[in-house]
C-alpha cells in the first residue's frame, strides 16, 4: 500500500512517509524555483537537451556553486526535456539505500501517475533488495515515451550501494529511462563502458564556467552595468565560476566602485569564506549575526525554534527579511521552515565553534527539548545525542514509544543508528530500555536480556511509579525476548501480553496511533512464545492476528515475519497448500518493497523448505534452505535455527548419508537450554531418533524419544515408529492410540498414525487391515499432497502399494505419490526393482565395475547394463552414485 499522510506541526500540507522515519519533503523533489537573476544560456540548455533526448545518462559536474542545479531546472522548466521530469535533490541522508529509492519512487509516481502499484517503498532505510529494483525496470521499460530522472547533488551520497543499484536500474531499465547525474565529482558509475558506446553526455566545470557575455547578462540581472572591461575582469578572476560571479554581484551593488572591487577580488576557498563573512554576516546587525550563528547547529530553522536559541522573539522577520535580502536565506516551499545555504553554513558553523565552543552543546540541547516538544522525536534525539545528553535522548525515545518500536523497524533504524554511540555506562531504566531495544533489533537476543534485566532492576527501585510508557516499553520488549532465554513459556506470555495490553489502555490514543507497530509487536511476542511453547493451533491464530494488525506501513517488516512464521507452523503440522501461500505472501511484501536478506525474516523461506521436502523436491528444499540461511534471525532464533538444521539433516537422511545427517545438527545444543521452550528440544529429540532408526538402533531412538518435553502427538508417533521397527507392534499399537487422542493432533501426525498402524498390521499378518489403514493415509495425505510420510515408510508399502490382482489401494487413490512433486523433481514413490535389478544396484554400492557385476551373476555384460538403465528409469536418476543414494532414502539398500 502506499504510504500513508502524516501532518507535520508547522507545515499546513500533508506529506508521504518515508521509510526512515521522515516526511519525504516536498522540497526535494520539486524543482527548484528560478531566481530573478537566473541566467538562461542556451549552450548548454542545448547540449544538456541533446545528450538526454538520446542517450541513457548525462552527467554535470562541476565545483560548488558552478551552476549544475540551475542550469538542470532550468532545461526541466523549458519544456525540451523527451519525456516527463521526476526530479530529486539530494543530501547525505539519502546515503541509505532504502531512503534514496523511497525519494526515487515517490518522484518517478509524481511524474508518472499510472507508474504500477506493485512498485512500492523500500522496506528499510538502510538497504533494498533486488526485486524492487527489477519491478522498477520492467515498469520503466515498458512506458510509452522516455521519463528523464534528475539526480541533483548525488555527490552527497556516500558508499557504493546507491550507485549499485542505479547501475543496474540503468543496464535492464532498456532506452525509455534517461538518466541526468548533477553533482561535484563523477558518480561510481561505470562511466568509460558509458563513453566507449558513445551513451554518455558529459557536461565538466569549464563548460558550466561563464563566458564574458553571460557575466554581462548576469550582472544586468543584478541592475549592475559595468563596462567590458569589468565584465572580462571578473570573469577573469572568478574563473565563470557562478556562485562567486553572484557574490561579486551582491558585493558590488553595496559598493559604488565595482572595478576596485574587481581588481581587489579573489575566488579561494578562504576568500569565499572571508567574503561570506565579511560582506554577508558582518553586514548583518549585531543581534541578527548572533542568530545566524546559534541557529546554524539546525539542519532547517523554523522561526520558533529560532527564538528559543537566540532568547529573542521577531525570528520570522529577520528570517524572511534574511531570504528576501539573498542573504543565503532560503525558504522551504510551504512551510514555516527555512534553511541556509550549504557554503554559508559550514562557514557559520565553523564560526560558532571557534568564537562559543561550550556554546554548541546548549544548542543542541535547547533544540533536542524544542523539537521534541513540537513532535519531531527523532530530530530531538539527534540532537540530545549531539549534546551529550543520552538519558534525555533516551527517555523521550521511550516516553515516545520509539523505543519500544525500534524491534520493528523500518522507521527506527534512524534512532538505532543513534544510539550506537551511546555510552554502556549512561545509568537509568530508560537508557537500558533503548539498549536493549538496539540489541534486539540487531538479533542479539543475550544482550537484550541483559539490559532488560538491568532495566527491571532500575524501575523495581524508582517512586513514584513509572510511567505507563515506560512500562509498556518494558513489557512489549520483554514479551519479545525474556531477559532470562529466549523466549517466555506461552503461559507467561499470555499474562505479559495482557499486562502490556492493560498499559497501552492507560496511554493516550494519539500516542498509540503515532506508533502503530506496537500493538502487532505484542500480538507476535505472543505468537513466538506459543510456537516456542510446541502449541502449534495457538500460534498460527496469534501470528494470522499479529498479521492482520499489520495495516499500516510501518509494520511491513513484522507483517512479513508474521506470515512467514505463520506458514511455518502451518507447514510442521502438514498443512501444505495454505503454508505455501501465507510463505509466498511474506516474500511477496518483500520483494514488493525491495528488502534486503539482512533485513528478511527466514521462516517464510523455512516454510517453503518444509513445503517442499514434505511434497517430496528435494531440489528446491536445498534451495529454499539456501536462501533461509541468508536472513539472521534464521541463526539467532532458536526456532528457525532448529528448523533450519533439522531440515538439513533430513535431506541429508534421505540421500543415505547418516554421518551428514549427524552433523547437520551439531549446531544445536544437545540438551535444550533454559527458558527456550520445548518445540525446538522436542524436534532435535525427533530429528536425532529418525537418524537412530535409520541406522538401525531401534534402542537409541527411544533413549532420544524419552528427553522430549510433554507428550504431544509427534514424540509419541516417533516412539510407535520405533517399537515397529523392533517389532514389537502391541505397544506400537497402544501409543499410537494414545496419540490419536491428542488434542493437539495435526495432519502429519494423523498420517504418520495412519501408516504406522498399516505397517504394525502388515508385521502382524493382518493385510485387510492394513490395506484399510493405508487407504484412509492415502485420503488423508492426498488434499495436501504430502509424499515424505509414504517416500520414508520403507519397502513394506511398495509392497502393499503393488499386491497382485488389484488387492491393494486402487491406482487412482495412489497415483498423487508417483505424480512429481512439482512437475520436475522425483517421484515420491518409485515403481518396485525386481529381485535381479537389486542384485546388480548391490554390485553398483560395492563400487563393482559391470563387468564384475556380470561375471559374479553369472550374467551377460549387456544383461547388467539393461538392469542397470531400469533402475536408473525406476529410482528417476542418471548415475550409478546417485542410484545408491536414492535407493538408501528408499530403504531399498
Amino acid at each position: 500500500m502506499p504510504p500513508t499522510g502524516l501532518l507535520l506541526p508547522g507545515d499546513g500540507h500533508r506529506t508521504r512517509l518515508a521509510w526512515s522515519g521522515d516526511p519525504l519533503l516536498d522540497a526535494k523533489l520539486s524543482v527548484p524555483v528560478a531566481l530573478r537573476t537566473h541566467v538562461p544560456r542556451k549552450r548548454l540548455l542545448d547540449r544538456l537537451g541533446e545528450g538526454a533526448g538520446s542517450g541513457p545518462l548525462t552527467l554535470l559536474t562541476g565545483p560548488a556553486g558552478s551552476g549544475k542545479t540551475s542550469l538542470a531546472a532550468s532545461w526541466t522548466r523549458s519544456g525540451a526535456p523527451p519525456g516527463p521530469v521526476a526530479w530529486l535533490t539530494l543530501d547525505a541522508h539519502d546515503s541509505a539505500p532504502g531512503v534514496f529509492w523511497s525519494y526515487v519512487v515517490e518522484a518517478l509516481r509524481r511524474a508518472l501517475p499510472r507508474l504500477p502499484e506493485g512498485i512500492r517503498m523500500p522496506g528499510c532505510p538502510g538497504s533494498v533488495g533486488a526485486s524492487l529494483l527489477t519491478r522498477l525496470a520492467a515498469a520503466t521499460e515498458q512506458l510509452p515515451e522516455p521519463v528523464v530522472l534528475v539526480l541533483d547533488g548525488f555527490e552527497k551520497v556516500a558508499g557504493r550501494r546507491v550507485p549499485a543499484g542505479l547501475e543496474f536500474l540503468l543496464a535492464h531499465a532498456g532506452p525509455r529511462l534517461r538518466l541526468v547525474v548533477a553533482g561535484r565529482a563523477d558518480p561510481l558509475l561505470p562511466l568509460h563502458r558509458y563513453r566507449a558506446e558513445d551513451r554518455l553526455t558529459e557536461i565538466r566545470g569549464a563548460d558550466l564556467a561563464f563566458t564574458p557575455h553571460e557575466t554581462a547578462v548576469l550582472l544586468r540581472r543584478h541592475d549592475l552595468t559595468p563596462g567590458d572591461d569589468v565584465v572580462r575582469a571578473l570573469t577573469q578572476h572568478t574563473e565563470g565560476w557562478a556562485a562567486g560571479l553572484r557574490l561579486c554581484a551582491l558585493a558590488m551593488r553595496r559598493t559604488g566602485d565595482p572595478a576596485g572591487f574587481t581588481r581587489s577580488f579573489t575566488t579561494s576557498e578562504q576568500a569565499v569564506s572571508d567574503y561570506l563573512l565579511t560582506e554577508v554576516l558582518d553586514a548583518q546587525p549585531a543581534a541578527d549575526r548572533e542568530l545566524l550563528l546559534r541557529t546554524s547547529v539546525l539542519d532547517r530553522i523554523h522561526p520558533d525554534l529560532a527564538n528559543v536559541l537566540t532568547g529573542r522573539r521577531d525570528a520570522e522577520a529577520v528570517l524572511a527579511r534574511l531570504a528576501r535580502e539573498n542573504a543565503f536565506v532560503e525558504p522551504v516551499p510551504g512551510t514555516a521552515w527555512c534553511r541556509v545555504h550549504p557554503l554559508f553554513a559550514q562557514v557559520l558553523r565553523t564560526r560558532l565553534r571557534m568564537r562559543h565552543p561550550g556554546l554548541v552543546p546548549r544548542l543542541h540541547a535547547r533544540a533536542a527539548h524544542w523539537l521534541a516538544d513540537a513532535g519531531h522525536t527523532t530530530e530531538a534525539i539527534e540532537h540530545a545525542a549531539e549534546a551529550g545528553n543520552w538519558s534525555y535522548g533516551a527517555s523521550e525515545a521511550v516516553h515516545r514509544l520509539l523505543a519500544a518500536a525500534i524491534p520493528a523497524g523500518p522507521r527506527t533504524d534512524r534512532i538505532e543508528q543513534t544510539f550506537t554511540s551511546m555510552p554502556g555506562t549512561v545509568p537509568g531504566a530508560e537508557p537500558a530500555l533503548v539498549a536493549a531495544a538496539c540489541r534486539l533489533a540487531q538479533h542479539d537476543r543475550a544482550g537484550c536480556g541483559r539490559h532488560l534485566a538491568e532495566a527491571g532492576e532500575h524501575l523495581r527501585l524508582r517512586e513514584p511509579e513509572p510511567e505507563p510508557a515506560v512500562l509498556l516499553t518494558h513489557a512489549l520488549l520483554r514479551l519479545l525476548c525474556d531477559p532470562h532465554g529466549d523466549v517466555p513459556s506461552p503461559e507467561t506470555a499470555a499474562e505479559w501480553a495482557a499486562a502490556a495490553a492493560e498499559l497501552m489502555r492507560k496511554l493516550p490514543a494519539e500516542r498509540l496511533r503515532e506508533r502503530p507497530e506496537i500493538e502487532p509487536l505484542r500480538l507476535q511476542g505472543l505468537a513466538r512464545a506459543y510456537l516456542a511453547g510446541g502449541r502449534l493451533a495457538e500460534a498460527r491464530r496469534a501470528f494470522a492476528e499479529a498479521a492482520d494488525a499489520c495495516t499500516a506501513d510501518e509494520t511491513l517488516l513484522i507483517r512479513h515475519a508474521c506470515l512467514g512464521a505463520l506458514a511455518l507452523a502451518e507447514s510442521a503440522e502438514g498443512v501444505l497448500a495454505s503454508a505455501e501461500d501465507h510463505a509466498l505472501r511474506s516474500l511477496t511484501i518483500a520483494d514488493q518493497h525491495g528488502v534486503v536478506p539482512d533485513h528478511r525474516s527466514g521462516a517464510g523461506y523455512l516454510a517453503l523448505a518444509t513445503v517442499a521436502f514434505e511434497q517430496g523436491d528435494d531440489e528446491a528444499t536445498g534451495r529454499r534452505l539456501d536462501e533461509a540461511a541468508a536472513c539472521p534471525d534464521t541463526a539467532a532464533d532458536l526456532v528457525l535455527s532448529t528448523e533450519s538444521c533439522i531440515l538439513r539433516s533430513r535431506l541429508e537422511l534421505t540421500r543415505g548419508r547418516w554421518e551428514a545427517a549427524l552433523t547437520a545438527l551439531t549446531p544445536l545444543p544437545h540438551h535444550k537450554p533454559a527458558g527456550a521452550g520445548p518445540w525446538p528440544g522436542r524436534r532435535l529429540a525427533l530429528a536425532r531418533a529418525g537418524i537412530a532408526l535409520a541406522r538401525g538402533d531401534h534402542q537409541a531412538a527411544v533413549t532420544a524419544l524419552h528427553d522430549t518435553d510433554g507428550d504431544g502427538p509427534a514424540p509419541l508417533v516417533a516412539l510407535a515408529r520405533a517399537h515397529t521397527a523392533a517389532g514389537r507392534t502391541g505397544r506400537a499399537r497402544r501409543l499410537l492410540a494414545h496419540a490419536s487422542r491428542s488434542a493437539e493432533l495435526g495432519l502429519a501426525d494423523h498420517v504418520g498414525i495412519q501408516l504406522l498402524g498399516a505397517h504394525a498390521a502388515v508385521l502382524d499378518g493382518h493385510p485387510e487391515t492394513a490395506r484399510r489403514l493405508l487407504g484412509q493415509a492415502l485420503d488423508t495425505a492426498r488434499p495436501e499432497r504430502l509424499r515424505r510420510p509414504f517416500v520414508d515408510a520403507g519397502p513394506w508399502l511398495r509392497h502393499l502399494l503393488n499386491e497382485p490382482d488389484g488387492a491393494g489401494p486402487a491406482p487412482s487413490a495412489s497415483a498423487w505419490l508417483t505424480a512429481r512433486a512439482d512437475g520436475a523433481g522425483v517421484p515420491g514413490v518409485v515403481q518396485p526393482l525386481s529381485s535381479r535389478e537389486r542384485d546388480v544396484l548391490v554390485g553398483v554400492q560395492r563400487m563393482m565395475s559391470a563387468d564384475e557385476i556380470a561375471a559374479e551373476l553369472n550374467l551377460s555384460v549387456n544383461t547388467v547394463k539393461t538392469h542397470l538403465k531400469s533402475v536408473y528409469r525406476k529410482l528417476c536418476v542418471t548415475r550409478r552414485r546417485d542410484a545408491v543414494e536414492r535407493a538408501k532414502a528408499l530403504h531399498i539398500l
